[in-house]
């Protein structure tokens, strides 16, 4: 379906299906909410829904193309608003779980609780990931955005890291929904490189460690290795501020982690939704 956003911005939301209480999930910066659905594929008791940021598959860049990550909270609660959703759980990758960080951090009690895989949030003090954004911001300016098919795309994307390393189905969903047809039979990916740069210029001005203290409820701050300068450097800091945070350790992944190996962490991610179930049951209002 179709939704208004902000900052005039349509936004794509995706019903992955499932059978029981819901489920909403947000994606890295650069993919898109098909991306989920090899992990939504091993937790079928809930109706899963996910979203395509602004400016990613299906949904519409920002109109004047400030790519705050303000925004990015403001879509998640454009979905949760549309959809009559708060109250419920969430996973979010990188951008995404920032952003649901941000959005339960302007409005208290949005999220029951939160599975966060190394979201891009760092103090204000630390050095840690300001290099390597940029760096990345300048490789995403440089990325090919056209190709005469699909599968010419694939092929590329399969051969080269971080991609590479991502499980089958997932770049699978990622090329088939990652792209849009273009006039001249090619596809173009739907976030430009241009676009992407611009969200990473703003991944380090949100400021949303400052606002931590607001995120009341359960979160799993997960992280892959600790052998880069990114958000894995800090997720014991991002704990530390929340009320009510813990740290899951993958040190044999990536930041990619949950797009590697998808059955794994959907499982760990089953496990920590069925908590609350279980806390229910303990305790019955």
């Amino acid at each position: 379906m179709q939704i208004e956003s902000t900052d005039g911005v349509t936004l794509a939301v995706h019903d992955l299906g499932g059978n029981g209480p819901p489920l909403l999930w947000c994606h890295a910066t650069g993919f898109c909410a098909a991306v989920w659905k090899p992990l939504v594929a091993h937790i079928p008791n809930r109706h899963s829904w996910a979203l395509d940021f602004r400016g990613h598959g299906g949904s519409t860049p920002p109109a004047d193309l400030d790519f705050s990550w303000y925004g990015m909270g403001r879509d998640v609660l454009a979905v949760v608003d549309e959809l009559g959703l708060s109250g419920i759980p969430a996973v979010g990758h990188s951008k995404g779980a920032a952003s649901l960080l941000l959005a339960e951090a302007a409005r208290p009690g949005t999220f029951e609780r939160i599975w966060a895989f190394e979201p891009v949030v760092f103090p204000a003090e630390t050095a840690a990931g300001q290099q390597k954004s940029s760096t990345i911001a300048e490789g995403a300016r440089r990325r090919r955005n056209d190709f005469p098919n699909r599968a010419t795309a694939r092929e590329r994307f399969a051969s080269r890291p971080p991609f590479s390393i991502l499980d089958a189905k997932v770049l699978d969903a990622y090329v088939e929904h990652g792209f849009i047809d273009t006039p001249d039979g090619g596809v173009t990916l739907s976030l430009p490189g241009d676009h992407e740069a611009r969200i990473y210029d703003n991944g380090r001005k949100h400021r949303a460690f400052d606002v931590l203290h607001r995120v009341r409820c359960p979160v799993v701050i997960a992280r892959g290795g600790l052998d880069g300068d990114g958000p894995a450097q800090v997720a014991h800091l991002v704990v530390n501020a929340l009320p009510n945070g813990r740290l899951a350790a993958y040190d044999d992944l990536t930041h990619f982690g949950p797009l590697e190996q998808p059955a794994r962490l959907a499982a760990d991610i089953a496990a920590f939704l069925d908590e609350a179930g279980a806390n229910q049951a303990r305790h019955p209002r």
